[in-house]
């Protein structure tokens, strides 16, 4: 991993219990740091508000619930974001079409790629 990401704190925002402990492995291995993990939409929306971090990974749908809400505020707050889903790019709101992203099945070279567009 470059310099250029060491360091970086990431917020996880998944509700796969499993999933976000792969991802936070993922993560670290890079040098990157699991600043926070959210499980649900209300508590993703409560870290997008308040955490320190400069980058989020976000999954699209969160028990039912789309992610947007938090995606809305890491906007506003001008951090960057990922979307990751299990059903490919189709599903995302054409607003966020820019934003980079990944598919579940999660691979470290392809989530890796989406942190540095996401950050650049």
């Amino acid at each position: 991993m470059t310099d250029a990401l060491s360091a970086r704190r990431v917020l996880i925002v998944e509700d796969e219990m499993l999933i976000a402990m792969m991802l936070q492995d993922m993560i670290a291995d890079a040098g990157l740091e699991v600043e926070g993990v959210a499980n649900s939409l209300n508590d993703g929306i409560d870290l997008a508000n308040r955490a320190d971090f400069d980058l989020a990974i976000l999954d699209v749908n969160l028990n039912g619930e789309e992610v947007y809400p938090v995606a809305e505020i890491l906007q506003r707050r001008g951090i960057p974001f990922i979307f990751s889903s299990g059903y490919g790019a189709g599903g995302i709101r054409s607003e966020f079409g820019g934003v980079p992203q990944v598919v579940k099945p999660y691979q470290q070279n392809m989530l890796m790629a989406a942190v540095k567009a996401a950050l650049e």
